[in-house]
């Protein structure tokens, strides 16, 4: 076995096609079904794509497939009255109006009407469509199984799997933020503690609620769906210490809604619930001798802008073909180390676009100075258009590669 992949979400199974076309003999192994995977989104399972994710699946033959998945996608941007869409994205929840980009600017007179990015598409889609492409190029996925530990020598890699034992050239993490992979590797994860903790939940409410509030105790936001739902999202500030894994109820939503907002809101059911915080960690090394890393297994960060899936599909675009010529024998000396050397950096700035945004959003006297600041420089052509090439993935710099 070259490459045993620990993890099957769209970074692996990217990877697992980026493996597969280069004709080695590649396992995914993923703890979950499809069925719970899809069960395990819920309905707030969709995601941003940006062009430069995009234009590396469409190089892979699979544009087609992920226009069709992206069909199922609405986009939650809206409609302006010709055809564009009237947002195209935010810095901090600070919306930026696609009137104010420079058309002339060249990046975008490249991309055209796909500024706003490559458009939504529901995760478990995107990673259904992969799978397929991958076990089209002779990988193998085995759901419902998980790394339980691995012993790396000079030579490989010896993973368990329950009471079974594979050998492999190579392991590489892609088992998301509590990775056991980079666990059991002994990879430091160094970063900052969370001072937000956010609620997504789709709810039937009673009582009067604005669309939108910005307080002492934090903010939130709520729109109508089809029906009697609404979707509301809450964001609480904090200190000291988070507990992890705190069940999403009608009580809790209620509760934080009410704080936030101050007014008695009720929420009469809870359809769905889950619930994140702005913690920001990066692995010390993206690899260490046969063990590699990639994804949210290498990195967490705060979810806006839409870059950790992004982001997570450029680590395995970047490692594959390395690890593929490497294993091959074709590769110059020294350059799977680049792996590290080129996506750790690029990494850090996508950390750091995120935490600028958590400072924004800080409830204190100079913080709301800055986020008025801020929203006067992205109300202006040049402000608008930076933002968005940055997120969007179409900036002509050294860390387009990022996305």
């Amino acid at each position: 076995m070259d490459v045993v992949i620990a993890g099957g979400g769209p970074v692996g199974m990217t990877l697992a096609v980026e493996l597969g076309l280069a004709g080695l003999d590649v396992l995914v192994l993923e703890k979950l079904t499809p069925q719970q995977r899809r069960e395990a989104d819920g309905p707030m399972g969709m995601r941003a794509m940006n062009v430069p994710t995009v234009e590396h699946l469409d190089r892979r033959g699979l544009g087609a497939a992920l226009r069709e998945a992206q069909e199922k996608a609405p986009n939650p941007w809206g409609k302006d009255g010709d055809g564009d869409s009237a947002v195209v994205g935010h810095f901090s929840l600070l919306f930026i109006q696609s009137r104010l980009l420079d058309q002339e600017d060249p990046d975008i007179r490249r991309v055209g009407r796909a500024v706003n990015g490559g458009g939504f598409v529901y995760r478990a889609d995107l990673v259904e469509l992969l799978a397929d492409r991958a076990r089209e190029l002779g990988v193998e996925i085995r759901h419902g199984a998980e790394v339980t530990g691995f012993e790396a020598d000079d030579n490989g890699v010896t993973i368990h799997v329950g009471t079974e034992q594979i050998r492999a050239g190579w392991l590489v993490g892609c088992d998301g933020a509590h990775s056991r992979v980079r666990r059991i590797a002994g990879i430091d994860f160094p970063g900052v503690e969370p001072e937000q903790v956010s609620i997504q939940a789709i709810v039937e409410l009673a009582g009067d609620l604005p669309s939108e509030g910005f307080g002492d105790a934090g903010f939130y936001v709520h729109g109508p769906l089809p029906g009697d739902a609404h979707l509301v999202g809450t964001t609480e500030y904090v200190s000291g210490a988070v507990e992890r894994d705190v069940p999403v109820t009608a009580e809790l939503v209620q509760e934080t809604l009410r704080k936030i907002s101050g007014r008695p809101v009720t929420i009469t059911r809870l359809h769905y619930g889950s619930r994140s915080t702005d913690a920001t960690r990066q692995a010390a090394t993206y690899r260490q001798g046969r063990v590699l890393l990639a994804g949210d297994a290498a990195h967490v960060h705060p979810p806006y802008g839409g870059q950790g899936m992004n982001l997570g599909i450029g680590d395995a675009a970047d490692l594959g073909w390395k690890l593929a010529d490497t294993i091959r024998g074709t590769a110059p000396a020294g350059l799977l180390d680049t792996y590290h050397e080129q996506r750790h950096p690029v990494g850090k700035w996508v950390q750091d676009w995120a935490m600028a945004q958590v400072a924004l959003l800080r409830p204190d006297p100079r913080s709301r100075a800055l986020r008025a600041v801020m929203r006067d420089l992205l109300d202006t052509v040049d402000g608008a258009t930076y933002v968005i090439k940055n997120i969007s993935g179409v900036a002509a710099s050294e860390d387009s590669s990022r996305r």
